[in-house]
Protein backbone atom coordinates (compact mmCIF):
# COMPACT_ATOMS: atom_id res chain seq x y z
CA UNK A 1 0.00 0.00 0.00
CA UNK A 2 1.31 3.25 -1.09
CA UNK A 3 0.62 5.75 1.82
CA UNK A 4 -0.02 9.27 1.55
CA UNK A 5 2.49 11.56 3.20
CA UNK A 6 1.05 14.04 5.59
CA UNK A 7 2.46 16.31 8.12
CA UNK A 8 0.73 17.11 11.64
CA UNK A 9 0.81 20.36 13.84
CA UNK A 10 -1.23 19.80 16.79
CA UNK A 11 -1.49 21.20 20.27
CA UNK A 12 -2.41 23.83 22.57
CA UNK A 13 -4.12 27.19 21.86
CA UNK A 14 -1.72 29.78 21.65
CA UNK A 15 1.47 27.48 21.28
CA UNK A 16 2.35 29.10 18.28
CA UNK A 17 1.13 26.34 15.74
CA UNK A 18 -0.13 28.36 12.97
CA UNK A 19 3.51 29.86 12.63
CA UNK A 20 5.24 26.43 12.42
CA UNK A 21 2.81 25.05 10.28
CA UNK A 22 2.52 28.18 8.02
CA UNK A 23 6.63 27.82 7.79
CA UNK A 24 6.87 24.44 7.72
CA UNK A 25 4.29 24.17 4.31
CA UNK A 26 6.49 26.80 2.78
CA UNK A 27 9.09 24.80 3.64
CA UNK A 28 8.16 21.54 1.80
CA UNK A 29 5.94 23.08 -0.76
CA UNK A 30 2.91 21.87 1.23
CA UNK A 31 -0.65 22.81 1.79
CA UNK A 32 -2.33 23.81 5.21
CA UNK A 33 -5.24 21.79 5.77
CA UNK A 34 -7.18 23.28 8.83
CA UNK A 35 -7.76 20.92 11.86
CA UNK A 36 -9.84 23.32 14.52
CA UNK A 37 -13.76 22.87 15.05
CA UNK A 38 -14.15 26.69 15.07
CA UNK A 39 -12.37 27.97 12.38
CA UNK A 40 -13.97 26.07 9.78
CA UNK A 41 -16.74 28.81 10.51
CA UNK A 42 -17.28 31.96 8.19
CA UNK A 43 -17.98 34.78 10.50
CA UNK A 44 -16.02 33.58 13.41
CA UNK A 45 -12.81 35.44 12.89
CA UNK A 46 -11.24 37.37 16.38
CA UNK A 47 -12.43 34.43 18.62
CA UNK A 48 -11.05 31.34 16.58
CA UNK A 49 -7.86 32.68 16.01
CA UNK A 50 -8.45 32.42 12.20
CA UNK A 51 -5.31 32.85 10.18
CA UNK A 52 -5.20 36.17 9.05
CA UNK A 53 -5.55 37.56 5.50
CA UNK A 54 -2.01 38.10 5.44
CA UNK A 55 -0.99 34.51 6.86
CA UNK A 56 -3.08 32.49 4.30
CA UNK A 57 -1.82 34.59 1.25
CA UNK A 58 1.78 33.08 2.25
CA UNK A 59 0.75 29.30 1.78
CA UNK A 60 -2.67 27.72 0.83
CA UNK A 61 -5.30 26.68 3.13
CA UNK A 62 -8.16 24.72 3.06
CA UNK A 63 -10.81 24.10 5.28
CA UNK A 64 -11.07 27.05 6.87
CA UNK A 65 -13.76 29.87 7.21
CA UNK A 66 -15.76 28.11 4.52
CA UNK A 67 -18.98 27.03 6.54
CA UNK A 68 -21.88 28.73 7.76
CA UNK A 69 -22.23 29.44 11.36
CA UNK A 70 -25.91 27.90 11.20
CA UNK A 71 -24.90 24.80 9.18
CA UNK A 72 -25.17 21.44 10.90
CA UNK A 73 -21.56 19.58 11.19
CA UNK A 74 -20.05 16.41 12.58
CA UNK A 75 -16.68 14.76 12.62
CA UNK A 76 -17.53 12.33 10.52
CA UNK A 77 -18.40 15.01 8.29
CA UNK A 78 -14.92 17.15 8.72
CA UNK A 79 -13.27 13.86 8.09
CA UNK A 80 -14.91 13.12 4.98
CA UNK A 81 -14.26 16.22 3.64
CA UNK A 82 -10.20 16.81 4.71
CA UNK A 83 -9.74 12.89 3.13
CA UNK A 84 -10.83 14.48 0.40
CA UNK A 85 -8.58 17.88 0.34
CA UNK A 86 -5.89 15.49 1.41
CA UNK A 87 -5.91 13.65 -1.17
CA UNK A 88 -5.93 16.43 -3.97
CA UNK A 89 -3.28 17.84 -2.37
CA UNK A 90 -1.34 14.68 -2.77
CA UNK A 91 -2.30 14.27 -5.98
CA UNK A 92 -0.99 17.66 -7.35
CA UNK A 93 2.59 16.32 -5.93
CA UNK A 94 2.35 18.43 -2.85
CA UNK A 95 2.63 17.09 1.08
CA UNK A 96 -0.49 18.27 3.13
CA UNK A 97 0.16 19.71 7.06
CA UNK A 98 -2.78 19.21 8.49
CA UNK A 99 -2.87 22.01 11.37
CA UNK A 100 -5.01 22.86 14.57
CA UNK A 101 -5.74 22.36 17.82
CA UNK A 102 -8.63 19.66 17.42
CA UNK A 103 -7.31 16.36 18.12
CA UNK A 104 -10.78 14.27 17.64
CA UNK A 105 -10.14 15.87 14.25
CA UNK A 106 -6.62 15.59 13.52
CA UNK A 107 -6.53 11.85 14.53
CA UNK A 108 -9.68 10.93 12.84
CA UNK A 109 -7.76 11.87 10.03
CA UNK A 110 -4.36 10.55 10.73
CA UNK A 111 -5.92 6.85 12.18
CA UNK A 112 -8.27 6.64 8.96
CA UNK A 113 -11.40 6.16 12.11
CA UNK A 114 -14.82 5.58 10.66
CA UNK A 115 -17.47 6.96 12.69
CA UNK A 116 -19.81 4.33 11.18
CA UNK A 117 -22.88 4.90 8.82
CA UNK A 118 -26.45 4.33 10.64
CA UNK A 119 -29.37 5.13 10.01
CA UNK A 120 -30.57 8.32 12.48
CA UNK A 121 -32.67 7.43 14.55
CA UNK A 122 -34.67 11.01 14.92
CA UNK A 123 -37.33 9.34 17.75
CA UNK A 124 -33.94 8.44 20.02
CA UNK A 125 -32.01 12.02 19.03
CA UNK A 126 -35.81 14.21 20.46
CA UNK A 127 -35.93 11.54 23.13
CA UNK A 128 -31.93 12.33 23.97
CA UNK A 129 -32.22 16.22 23.10
CA UNK A 130 -35.20 16.79 25.41
CA UNK A 131 -32.88 15.38 28.80
CA UNK A 132 -30.06 17.79 27.30
CA UNK A 133 -32.63 20.88 27.76
CA UNK A 134 -34.10 19.88 30.45
CA UNK A 135 -31.16 18.52 32.52
CA UNK A 136 -28.45 19.67 30.61
CA UNK A 137 -25.48 18.66 29.12
CA UNK A 138 -23.67 16.91 32.39
CA UNK A 139 -26.86 14.64 32.50
CA UNK A 140 -26.28 13.80 28.95
CA UNK A 141 -23.08 12.77 29.15
CA UNK A 142 -23.97 10.69 32.71
CA UNK A 143 -25.83 8.31 30.79
CA UNK A 144 -22.92 7.64 28.42
CA UNK A 145 -20.84 7.88 31.03
CA UNK A 146 -22.83 4.16 32.47
CA UNK A 147 -21.86 2.07 29.45
CA UNK A 148 -19.24 4.11 27.09
CA UNK A 149 -16.67 5.73 30.04
CA UNK A 150 -13.63 6.37 27.53
CA UNK A 151 -15.91 8.19 24.89
CA UNK A 152 -17.39 10.05 28.10
CA UNK A 153 -14.14 11.04 28.82
CA UNK A 154 -12.88 12.51 25.86
CA UNK A 155 -16.47 14.69 25.63
CA UNK A 156 -17.22 18.48 26.92
CA UNK A 157 -20.70 18.77 28.31
CA UNK A 158 -21.35 21.12 25.66
CA UNK A 159 -20.80 19.09 22.80
CA UNK A 160 -24.33 17.68 23.55
CA UNK A 161 -24.49 17.04 20.03
CA UNK A 162 -21.49 15.03 20.20
CA UNK A 163 -22.84 12.58 22.97
CA UNK A 164 -26.41 12.42 21.63
CA UNK A 165 -24.31 10.65 18.68
CA UNK A 166 -22.75 8.22 20.63
CA UNK A 167 -25.32 7.30 22.92
CA UNK A 168 -27.45 6.54 19.57
CA UNK A 169 -24.71 4.70 17.73
CA UNK A 170 -24.88 2.39 21.12
CA UNK A 171 -28.28 2.02 21.33
CA UNK A 172 -28.84 1.56 17.28
CA UNK A 173 -25.89 -0.87 16.71
CA UNK A 174 -25.25 -2.70 20.51
CA UNK A 175 -21.27 -1.49 20.00
CA UNK A 176 -19.73 1.52 21.51
CA UNK A 177 -18.33 4.24 19.74
CA UNK A 178 -15.78 3.94 21.24
CA UNK A 179 -15.30 0.08 20.44
CA UNK A 180 -16.24 0.66 16.96
CA UNK A 181 -13.00 3.79 16.62
CA UNK A 182 -10.79 1.38 18.10
CA UNK A 183 -11.76 -1.33 16.07
CA UNK A 184 -10.90 1.06 12.88
CA UNK A 185 -7.77 2.02 14.49
CA UNK A 186 -6.44 -1.54 13.98
CA UNK A 187 -7.02 -1.04 10.31
CA UNK A 188 -4.03 0.97 8.22
CA UNK A 189 -4.12 4.27 7.69
CA UNK A 190 -3.77 5.39 4.33
CA UNK A 191 -1.42 8.42 5.52
CA UNK A 192 2.47 7.95 6.44
CA UNK A 193 2.16 10.55 8.92
CA UNK A 194 4.94 12.64 10.90
CA UNK A 195 3.22 14.67 13.79
CA UNK A 196 4.28 17.66 15.74
CA UNK A 197 3.47 19.67 19.07
CA UNK A 198 5.09 22.53 20.56
CA UNK A 199 6.51 22.29 24.22
CA UNK A 200 5.75 24.91 26.69
CA UNK A 201 6.56 26.03 29.66
CA UNK A 202 3.19 25.77 31.48
CA UNK A 203 3.37 29.19 33.06
CA UNK A 204 4.55 30.42 29.81
CA UNK A 205 1.38 28.85 27.70
CA UNK A 206 -1.03 30.47 30.63
CA UNK A 207 0.64 34.10 30.07
CA UNK A 208 0.28 33.58 26.35
CA UNK A 209 -3.35 32.24 26.60
CA UNK A 210 -3.90 35.59 28.77
CA UNK A 211 -2.22 37.95 26.70
CA UNK A 212 -4.33 36.52 23.37
CA UNK A 213 -7.31 37.04 25.32
CA UNK A 214 -6.56 40.47 25.57
CA UNK A 215 -5.04 41.42 22.24
CA UNK A 216 -8.35 39.44 20.84
CA UNK A 217 -11.13 42.35 22.88
CA UNK A 218 -8.84 45.03 21.86
CA UNK A 219 -9.12 43.83 18.32
CA UNK A 220 -13.07 43.89 18.61
CA UNK A 221 -14.31 40.22 19.92
CA UNK A 222 -17.17 41.83 21.45
CA UNK A 223 -17.95 43.46 18.21
CA UNK A 224 -17.82 40.38 16.64
CA UNK A 225 -20.07 38.93 19.46
CA UNK A 226 -22.88 41.37 19.28
CA UNK A 227 -22.81 41.10 15.34
CA UNK A 228 -23.45 37.76 15.20
CA UNK A 229 -26.40 37.64 17.95
CA UNK A 230 -27.71 40.31 15.77
CA UNK A 231 -27.79 37.47 12.75
CA UNK A 232 -29.63 35.29 14.85
CA UNK A 233 -27.06 33.53 16.42
CA UNK A 234 -27.43 31.68 19.66
CA UNK A 235 -25.72 29.10 22.29
CA UNK A 236 -27.33 26.27 21.56
CA UNK A 237 -25.60 26.30 18.08
CA UNK A 238 -22.67 23.83 17.41
CA UNK A 239 -20.63 27.10 15.96
CA UNK A 240 -21.39 29.02 19.37
CA UNK A 241 -19.26 26.33 21.29
CA UNK A 242 -16.04 27.74 20.63
CA UNK A 243 -14.36 29.45 24.08
CA UNK A 244 -15.07 33.03 23.85
CA UNK A 245 -18.21 33.53 21.69
CA UNK A 246 -21.02 32.09 24.70
CA UNK A 247 -19.17 34.04 27.61
CA UNK A 248 -19.53 37.10 26.19
CA UNK A 249 -23.26 36.92 25.28
CA UNK A 250 -23.55 36.08 28.61
CA UNK A 251 -22.03 39.65 29.14
CA UNK A 252 -24.60 41.06 26.19
CA UNK A 253 -27.52 39.60 27.95
CA UNK A 254 -27.10 40.76 31.04
CA UNK A 255 -25.61 37.79 33.24
CA UNK A 256 -22.31 39.20 34.20
CA UNK A 257 -19.68 42.13 33.87
CA UNK A 258 -17.41 42.17 30.59
CA UNK A 259 -14.71 42.01 33.28
CA UNK A 260 -16.00 38.56 34.37
CA UNK A 261 -16.38 37.78 31.02
CA UNK A 262 -13.34 38.25 30.17
CA UNK A 263 -11.48 36.68 32.96
CA UNK A 264 -14.64 33.71 32.13
CA UNK A 265 -12.72 33.39 28.66
CA UNK A 266 -8.93 33.23 29.73
CA UNK A 267 -9.91 30.72 33.16
CA UNK A 268 -11.78 28.46 30.52
CA UNK A 269 -9.11 29.23 27.91
CA UNK A 270 -6.42 27.77 30.12
CA UNK A 271 -8.66 24.75 30.94
CA UNK A 272 -9.09 23.81 27.42
CA UNK A 273 -5.20 24.57 26.68
CA UNK A 274 -4.56 21.47 29.55
CA UNK A 275 -7.33 18.98 28.31
CA UNK A 276 -5.62 19.68 25.25
CA UNK A 277 -2.37 18.50 26.20
CA UNK A 278 -3.77 15.54 27.66
CA UNK A 279 -5.17 14.76 24.63
CA UNK A 280 -1.80 15.30 22.55
CA UNK A 281 0.82 13.50 25.25
CA UNK A 282 -1.45 10.14 24.89
CA UNK A 283 0.21 9.81 21.57
CA UNK A 284 3.67 8.65 21.34
CA UNK A 285 4.01 8.90 17.35
CA UNK A 286 4.29 12.94 18.37
CA UNK A 287 7.28 15.10 18.27
CA UNK A 288 7.36 17.59 20.76
CA UNK A 289 9.32 20.31 19.52
CA UNK A 290 10.97 23.03 22.35
CA UNK A 291 9.54 26.27 21.59
CA UNK A 292 12.59 28.60 22.38
CA UNK A 293 14.70 26.26 20.42
CA UNK A 294 14.78 26.26 16.61
CA UNK A 295 11.80 24.29 15.77
CA UNK A 296 11.59 24.81 12.27
CA UNK A 297 15.34 23.18 11.84
CA UNK A 298 14.39 20.61 14.03
CA UNK A 299 11.19 19.40 12.28
CA UNK A 300 12.70 19.26 8.72
CA UNK A 301 15.51 17.19 9.99
CA UNK A 302 12.71 15.12 11.34
CA UNK A 303 10.73 15.30 8.24
CA UNK A 304 13.57 14.37 6.08
CA UNK A 305 14.14 11.33 8.16
CA UNK A 306 10.65 9.83 7.76
CA UNK A 307 9.99 11.19 4.25
CA UNK A 308 13.14 11.24 2.78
Amino acid sequence: MNKIPLIAVGGPTASGKTRLAIDIAKAVGGEIVNADSVQIYKELDIGSAKPTAAERAEVKHHLVDFLDVFADFSVADYTELAHKTIADIDARGKIAVLTGGTGLYINSVVDDISFGEIDTNYEIRAELQQIADEQGGEALLELLRRFDPLAASRMHPNNVRRIIRAIEFYRVTGTTISEHQEMTKQAESRYEPVMFCIEWDRDELYDRINRRVDIMMEEGLLGEVKRLMDMGCTKDLNSMKGIGYKELMDHVNGECTLEEAVETIKRESRRYAKRQLTWFRRDKRIHWLDAHGNMLAEAMEIIKCCFG
